[in-house]
């Protein structure tokens, strides 16, 4: 039997909806499937084969049972998504072998099917009559589309019945809803009609806040980090912030906070917040690989909820240049704590300790550093931090030809702060967006130290074209200055060099920085001033592989920009890209094409786009 939908007088509402959660995706189409549509234009071909059930079964080898169950599923699915496109008289036939899907019973399915028809007539697009959500709240925006002569979608019925009462509950009325609905298909017009009625109900404040589902973090804390405003006007856009803040300390696995089906006298809505916590313990390991820089290790261990308050305590080694060519191995070993909800809710305190090692091609020195600091979270995208830290650099520098070392002694005390701006798509694998970080760092010299500032900024933004984005134009520049401390008086650690996978790849690690003649010894130190800019272009190649051609440049310089002291370098080259899931896995092939700082092809491999 053909299943036809007859012209209705009235369409309940929620049938007209439908079509907005019906919409499946397409896996690989079976082969003895014939599937016709008539008079339909590609869109509406390409959502009624997305919603198709019998298009999404795998393979050949499905069982007769399993094909009659999708085949009873394809009328509902086919008329939700013709529902969705504006199609309310469609015409859905599902023939097994010649017979009507909806007349074979569960019980009596075939002992197999060789042939599977599926018709479809859309019929007309209806248009909008008359459309009206009553009342609305004040700058209540409906959708563009809900107007009378529009497309009549369903899923612009339900998008702007979501808008009349969202709208009310961004005012404070938490208890906004839908009392009355007039929706009316007029065949021979052509049209849909969609008259909603709304009861903004009462105005409320945040109530009593509850906690379930934790073990080992302690309530008050729970309460503490989500930061739930009581006794202030409701607003959803604050129960969607407590559950950021929960997520982002890392303790929990699930964040759920519901309101309360009652009013507590006389304007109190509660609240329950429900938590699932993670294991309290983690441990991760990393590598990257470069063909003159050598193989760099890393292994931590956190514990998500130290003192039953969210605390996060992390304890993370590194050994860099394992095997470099020019330079020995650097290693370190950091702590860091971090307490959520310290001052404000949106504020996590962070107490962190250093030690450390490094062996750079012209100087060779053990650091230590302990420091405090804070980190508050403005919005999605803007973050602030501040730290007051010190640090201690004891070694050697070297001369260019490393036959003569001189000993010094760093000690400071420092204030960065830094703001970042990340509004990318993906941070692993960004398509869309931009990201801007700069940090400002005064420091206080002691003895042979000097005193002043350093700067950096780092900008990186993307541009997506093609299909599905497949392909990507992805540019960053970073600065850097020091000013107010001389060259020499300035801690080693903080002068500019360019050179390797974070600057300019091709070229040596810290291949560049700037030559100075102290007494007959010819040294290579940092520069105080620096300029980097890199270019790629990201192509996917099949879903999981992409190919990226990129240059990069760099400069360093010593009293100004451009200097007459200074240089600069570049490098180019061919990447490979492939898609793991949670980020890419990246092997990049460059060689130098600007100044006199390198030679040869140069190997980098590591996980996750090079910015």
């Amino acid at each position: 039997m053909t299943q036809r939908r007859h012209a209705l007088s009235r369409l309940p509402f929620v049938l007209c909806l439908a079509g907005a959660l019906t919409l499946g995706q397409t896996g690989h189409a079976l082969d003895r499937v014939q599937f016709v549509i008539t008079g339909a234009d590609t869109d509406l071909g390409g959502a009624l084969r997305n919603a198709s059930a019998l298009l999404a079964l795998s393979n050949e080898e499905d069982q007769p049972d399993q094909v009659l169950a999708a085949a009873r599923a394809e009328y509902g699915r086919l008329v939700g998504a013709l529902y969705a496109q504006g199609h309310y008289s469609p015409v859905v036939s599902v023939l097994l072998d010649g017979r009507e899907a909806s007349a074979i019973a569960p019980l009596d399915a075939p002992q197999r099917v060789a042939r599977i028809e599926v018709r479809v007539d859309p019929g007309p697009q209806f248009r909008f009559g008359q459309t009206a959500i009553t009342p609305l709240a004040p700058e209540t925006e409906l959708p563009d589309g809900f107007a009378p002569g529009e497309p009549a979608q369903s899923g612009l019925v339900r998008q702007a019945v979501t808008a009349g009462v969202d709208g009310w509950r961004a005012q404070g009325n938490a208890k906004a809803r839908v009392t009355g609905q007039d929706v009316v298909a007029d065949h021979p017009d052509r049209t849909l009609s969609a008259r909603v009625t709304l009861d903004p109900g009462p105005r409320l404040r945040f109530g009593p806040v509850d906690v379930t589902g934790h073990q080992r973090t302690r309530e008050n804390r729970v309460r503490k980090i989500a930061g739930l405003p009581q006794g202030e006007t409701f607003d959803p856009a604050e129960i969607d912030r407590a559950e950021n803040r929960l997520r982002r300390t890392g303790t929990f696995s699930s964040v759920t906070i519901t309101e309360d089906e009652g009013i507590t006298r006389p304007d109190l809505l509660g609240t329950t917040i429900t938590v699932v916590e993670e294991k309290p313990r983690r441990l991760s390991f990393g590598a990257e690989i470069s063909s003159l820089e050598g193989l760099d290790l890393s292994a931590a261990w956190m514990h998500r909820n130290l003192l039953g308050g969210a605390e996060r305590l992390r304890i993370e080694a590194e050994v860099a240049n394992i095997g470099a060519k020019d330079n020995g191995m650097d290693y370190s070993l950091e702590l860091t704590i971090d307490r959520p909800a310290t001052l404000t809710p949106d504020t996590t305190a962070r107490f962190s300790t250093e030690i450390g090692h490094l062996d750079e091609p012209d100087f060779r020195a053990n650091l230590f550093g302990i420091g405090i600091g804070f980190t508050h979270v403005f919005s999605d995208s803007l973050t602030g931090r501040v730290d007051l830290a010190y640090s201690i650099i004891d070694g050697t520098e070297f001369s260019t030809n490393r036959t003569f070392g001189r000993d010094f002694q760093f000690r400071s005390l420092a204030l960065p702060v830094a703001l970042t701006w990340d509004r990318r798509d993906n941070k692993a694998d960004a398509k869309r967006g931009y990201f801007i970080e700069a940090e400002v760092k005064p420091f206080l010299g002691f003895g042979t130290t000097g005193s002043g500032l350093r700067a950096t900024a780092d900008l990186r933004g993307y541009r997506g074209f093609g299909a599905d984005d497949r392909f990507v134009v992805a540019a960053r520049a970073q600065a850097g200055i020091i000013t107010g401390a001389d060259l020499l008086e300035t801690p080693r650690d903080d002068l500019f060099y360019s050179g390797g996978g974070g600057t300019v790849r091709g070229q040596p690690f810290q291949s560049l920085g700037v030559n100075l003649l102290r007494g007959p010894v010819d040294y290579k130190i940092g520069g105080n001033h620096f300029l980097a800019a890199s270019l790629e272009l990201r192509a996917k190649v099949s879903r999981n592989i992409g190919v990226v051609g990129f240059v990069d440049a760099g400069r360093v310089d010593v009293g100004s920009f451009f200097d007459a002291a200074g240089d600069w370098h570049a490098g180019a080259g061919l990447g490979l890209r492939y898609d793991t899931g949670f980020g890419p896995i990246r092997v990049d092939l460059a060689a130098p094409v600007g100044g006199n700082t390198g030679k040869g092809v140069q190997l980098y491999v590591g996980l996750g786009q090079s910015f």
